[in-house]
C-alpha cells in the first residue's frame, strides 16, 4: 500500500473512533466559617478525613470552597445569597451556629450540614434529631449545656472569687442569650455575681480585658467562633492581666490559656465531613438524625495556673482529662 493511501485510511478510520465523553464538573461545597483559615486548620483537616472515612477526597470528587468571614456576621447574607444562586451542592457549617442560621434562610433545597452548640430544634434549623424533616442536619456539640459545669470548675479552681465576668459576642445573638441565660441561673448556687462584658471586633475584645480587670476575679469566655479565632490574642491578654479564664475549646488552653470544658471541636468537625459526603453520595438530610455529643474533655493549663500563682486543688487536677505542664 503506498504511503498515502494509508494515511487516508487511518485518518478515516480515526475519525470514526468515538469522542471521549467531557469531564464532568466537580460538585461544589461551601464550607463556611466565622473565624479565619490559619486558626482554623485543625478543624478542616478533621472535615476533610471525615470526607476521606465516607468516600469522598477533595479535589478528586468534591471542590471545596473556603469561605472566612473573620468575625465579620454582616458577611453571611451576602455571601448565602451568592451560593444559593450558584447552587452549590451543599452549604457546611461546622462550629457556627449564626451561619447555619442564616443558610436556612436562605434556602429550603439546598443541603445544610451544621456543626452548633445549641439545641438545632429550638434554633428552629429541624423539625427534631431523629428525623431533621427538612434541608439540613448535622452535629449539636452541646456548647451551651456545659456552661454550668464550666462555671462550677472554674469556681472549684477559683473557691475566694465572688465577680465572674462573662464575654460575649452580640452579633451571635443566640449564643449569646444562651450562654447569659445559663450562666445567670447557675452562678447563685456557686456564689458569684456576674457581669457581661460585649465584644464583637479585635479591638474590642483589647478594651472588655481592661473592663473585666476591673470588675472581675476571673472570665468566663462564652462559646463563639470568633473568640476561638483570637485565642492567641485571648491568651496574651489574661496573662498580661493575670486574669484567671475559662474557654469551651482545649485549643485555646494549647494556646495558653487556663482551661477549658467542652466537646472535642475537631472531632466534630470530622462527623461533619461524614454526613457532608453522605449526602454527596444521596442520602438526604431529612433522613440523617443530628448527631449529639457525647464526650467532653476538661483540660488544664499547669503552666498558666503556676504563672497566675494558682494552687490547683489535688481533685481538680485528678478530674482533669489532660494536664498541660
Amino acid at each position: 500500500m503506498r504511503r498515502r493511501q494509508f494515511i487516508a485510511l487511518f485518518g478515516g478510520a480515526a475519525a470514526s473512533l468515538p469522542l471521549p465523553a467531557p469531564a464532568q464538573p466537580m460538585a461544589v461545597v461551601a464550607h463556611v466559617g466565622l473565624g479565619t483559615a490559619e486558626s482554623s486548620a485543625q478543624n478542616v483537616a478533621a472535615f476533610r478525613k471525615g470526607l476521606s472515612e465516607a468516600g469522598i477526597i477533595e479535589g478528586q470528587n468534591v471542590t471545596i470552597e473556603y469561605h472566612w468571614l473573620a468575625g465579620q456576621y454582616d458577611r453571611q447574607p451576602a455571601l448565602m445569597a451568592d451560593l444559593v444562586r450558584r447552587r452549590v451542592a451543599a452549604i457546611v457549617t461546622p462550629g457556627a451556629t449564626p451561619a447555619a442560621l442564616a443558610a436556612k434562610a436562605a434556602t429550603a433545597t439546598i443541603p445544610i450540614v451544621f456543626g452548633v452548640g445549641d439545641d438545632p430544634v429550638k434554633l428552629g434549623l429541624v423539625a427534631s434529631l431523629a428525623r431533621p424533616g427538612g434541608n439540613a442536619t448535622g452535629v449539636n456539640w452541646l456548647g451551651v449545656e456545659v456552661t454550668a459545669k464550666r462555671l462550677a470548675l472554674l469556681r472549684e479552681l477559683l473557691p475566694k472569687a465572688t465577680r465572674i465576668a462573662v464575654l460575649v459576642n452580640p452579633a451571635n445573638a443566640p449564643s449569646t442569650e444562651a450562654t447569659i441565660r445559663e450562666v445567670q441561673s447557675a452562678a447563685p448556687a456557686l456564689g458569684l455575681a456576674v457581669h457581661v462584658v460585649n465584644a464583637g471586633t479585635v479591638g474590642e475584645i483589647d478594651a472588655a480585658f481592661a473592663t473585666v480587670r476591673e470588675r472581675a476575679d476571673a472570665l468566663f469566655v462564652g462559646t463563639n467562633a470568633f473568640f476561638a479565632s483570637r485565642r492567641v490574642q485571648f491568651a496574651t491578654l489574661a496573662a498580661r492581666d493575670r486574669m484567671p479564664t475559662s474557654y469551651t475549646e482545649r485549643s485555646s488552653v494549647d494556646a495558653g490559656g487556663l482551661m477549658s470544658y467542652g466537646t472535642n471541636i475537631a472531632d466534630m468537625c470530622r462527623q461533619v465531613g461524614v454526613y457532608t459526603a453522605r449526602i454527596l453520595k444521596g442520602a438526604k438530610p431529612a433522613d440523617l438524625p443530628v448527631t449529639q455529643a457525647t464526650r467532653f474533655e476538661f483540660i488544664l493549663n499547669l503552666q498558666t495556673a503556676k504563672a497566675l500563682g494558682l494552687e490547683v486543688p489535688a481533685g481538680l487536677l485528678a478530674a482533669a482529662d489532660e494536664v498541660i505542664e
